[in-house]
């Protein structure tokens, strides 16, 4: 399904997460009071195992500071690097916890992975919405669309927004290339044409990435680019790179990746809604590590 965007312009809000070089985006109604979050995060120290709250916290301080209201807390995927922090978000602001409905997909995949018993439920109940393709929704008066874009994840979404486009993981900035696709239920090929679905959009459109690590070069983090830049000066899809070249290049650096730092604990939280795990007997909640699982 083509989208066109529309032509409003929505204010939007980066706040960058230095520990996981994530950039949640708080995206507001121009005309109204209405907000949506992007991509949260919840702190969290693996060699303790705690949690914290200082990010969420900021974008909650931000939020009532422009006295606005959040209606929705967005995950463009199942993140294999932050913890998401929509729950807490939820409890203390508001809104509806959406993400794309191939969620189902990652549960099932990694209900597998980490042994979950029969009471984790794998139909993505545990969100308040499952997008589809070409599905919208609205922040106040402002609308957004949604488009399925799976490579990275089976379950990705670009979320459009006026004349923004919210693509997660699929794309970075132009001088750092594309996500990773060796993932369980990844795939080259499909990041490949959903990227080009991206880059059919206009070239005025702006692109908001969901992670900078500085490409080489670089001495600062950088989140805002274009879809006119991303299709010139993209290393790794930009120039019209062939999809065959593309495969091959990205086949190619996976393999040589490791596992994110925060895999392990991030996915058993995330394909919860941001959820922990239910406590144990103990009263105590535990994450598990599968030895050789991943």
């Amino acid at each position: 399904m083509t989208i066109t965007p529309q032509a409003v312009s929505p204010s939007v809000t980066a706040f960058f997460d230095e520990a996981t070089n994530t950039i949640s985006y708080a995206v507001r109604d121009p005309q109204g009071v209405a907000v949506a979050v992007i991509d949260s995060v919840l702190d969290f120290d693996y060699a303790s195992g705690r949690t914290d709250t200082r990010s969420a916290d900021a974008i909650l301080a931000w939020i009532a500071e422009h006295d606005l209201r959040l209606e929705w807390i967005l995950e463009t995927h199942v993140h294999a690097d932050h913890l998401s922090a929509a729950p807490y978000l939820q409890q203390r602001a508001g809104g509806k916890i959406g993400i794309g409905h191939n969620i189902t997909v990652v549960q099932d995949t990694f209900g597998k992975v980490f042994n979950e018993g029969t009471e984790f439920q794998r139909d993505g109940s545990q969100f308040d919405a499952l997008f589809s393709d070409g599905d919208s929704f609205h922040i106040g008066q402002l609308r957004g669309d949604v488009m399925h874009t799976p490579g990275h994840t089976p379950a990705c979404l670009t979320y459009v927004i006026g004349d923004a486009a919210f693509v997660g993981d699929t794309l970075f900035m132009p001088d750092f290339g594309t996500a990773r696709c060796d993932f369980p239920g990844g795939s080259a090929e499909d990041l490949f044409d959903s990227v080009q679905r991206i880059l059919a959009l206009p070239d005025e459109t702006r692109i908001f990435v969901g992670h900078d690590y500085k490409a080489a070069g670089r001495d600062h983090y950088a989140w805002e680019t274009t879809v006119g830049d991303q299709k010139a000066l993209n290393i790794h899809v930009g120039a019209g790179k062939s999809r065959d070249d593309f495969v091959s290049m990205r086949t190619a650096r996976d393999a040589t990746l490791n596992m994110p730092k925060l895999i392990i604990p991030s996915l058993q939280v995330n394909m919860r809604a941001g959820h922990m795990p239910p406590a144990e007997d103990n009263g105590a909640v535990y994450l598990k590590v599968p030895v050789n699982g991943l």
